[in-house]
């Protein structure tokens, strides 16, 4: 048994990872901003890097990746691939994201470069665009208006199911078959936002459409809900770079890693129904 500090594990891929992991039996940390309220929880501010020190005492892996809400990246996660570096992990995985590799300037990109030049085993996982964005980020416009906004045109994406990106790092975490190795992540097929639409139509028995909005309106909505301008102005970039039709390849890597066929759509919009019906 390992013992495996798992960041972000109150979010989407890092909540299914760490019990993926533990149904496996493996002994982990799961890495809090808030007072833990577990025996397993360890808090750490990633930003001033409080509790970061104390956070991989007796830690041989970790799954590292940057909390939502910067555009920093890099900064975030040097200093967790140094404290790795320094412990000796036998195994990092860091998750970033599909096209990250394009610019070597690119905050992620930056962060990816450290881990690569540690010395540590790892594997760097790239997935796609979410599949539960759907039920997250856009679902206000899905419950209140029936529509997805999106600044992303005919454009097509191989929308990946989370499930699946935390299946690929439970197995890299725990097996060095894939040592020192990068893969993209993505679901099986390309759909645009109209056939996802239609998928959750479907599904729903509601009248669901894709709307396509101006760059603009994007960021304006963005900020209106709260969201720090930086990070705001970084979703939309990217967005740009789906419109332009970025995220529509597809890999067979979650089928080389996990020995099976990602999730579709289709299945994950059956189990997440009742987030768009009540």
């Amino acid at each position: 048994m390992s013992r495996i500090l798992v960041v972000g594990a109150s979010g989407t891929v890092g909540s299914e990872l760490a019990r993926l992991l533990t149904a496996q039996g493996e002994g982990v940390v799961k890495v809090t901003s808030r007072v833990p309220t577990a025996a397993d929880q360890v808090q750490v501010d990633i930003v001033s890097r409080t509790g970061l020190h104390d956070a991989f005492e007796g830690v041989e892996r970790a799954f590292l990746l940057s909390p939502p809400g910067h555009a920093n990246q890099d900064e975030l996660l040097v200093p967790l691939i140094d404290e790795a570096r320094a412990r000796g992990l036998k195994k990092v995985v860091l998750m970033s994201a599909m096209g990250a590799n394009a610019d070597d300037n690119a905050p992620l990109r930056k962060a990816e470069k450290q881990l690569e030049a540690s010395g540590l085993p790892y594997n760097i996982i790239r997935p796609n665009w979410f599949m539960q964005n759907f039920n997250t980020f856009w679902i206000q416009g899905i419950l209140q208006q029936g529509k997805i906004f999106l600044p992303v045109g005919t454009a097509k994406g191989s929308f990946i199911d989370a499930r699946d990106i935390a299946a690929v790092a439970a197995k890299l975490l725990t097996s060095d078959s894939f040592a020192n190795r990068d893969f993209d992540l993505t679901g099986p097929a390309a759909l645009d936002h109209d056939a996802v639409a239609a998928i959750l139509s479907r599904e729903t028995g509601r009248a669901i459409t894709f709307q396509d909005i101006p760059p603009a309106a994007m960021l304006d909505g963005l900020l209106t809900a709260g969201m720090p301008r930086a990070y705001a102005e970084f979703l939309v970039l990217i967005l740009g770079f789906f419109k332009a039709g970025y995220s529509e390849r597809t890999t067979d890597a979650v089928a080389r890693i996990l020995g099976r066929a990602p999730g579709s759509f289709e299945q994950y919009a059956k189990d997440y129904r009742a987030a768009w019906v009540g």
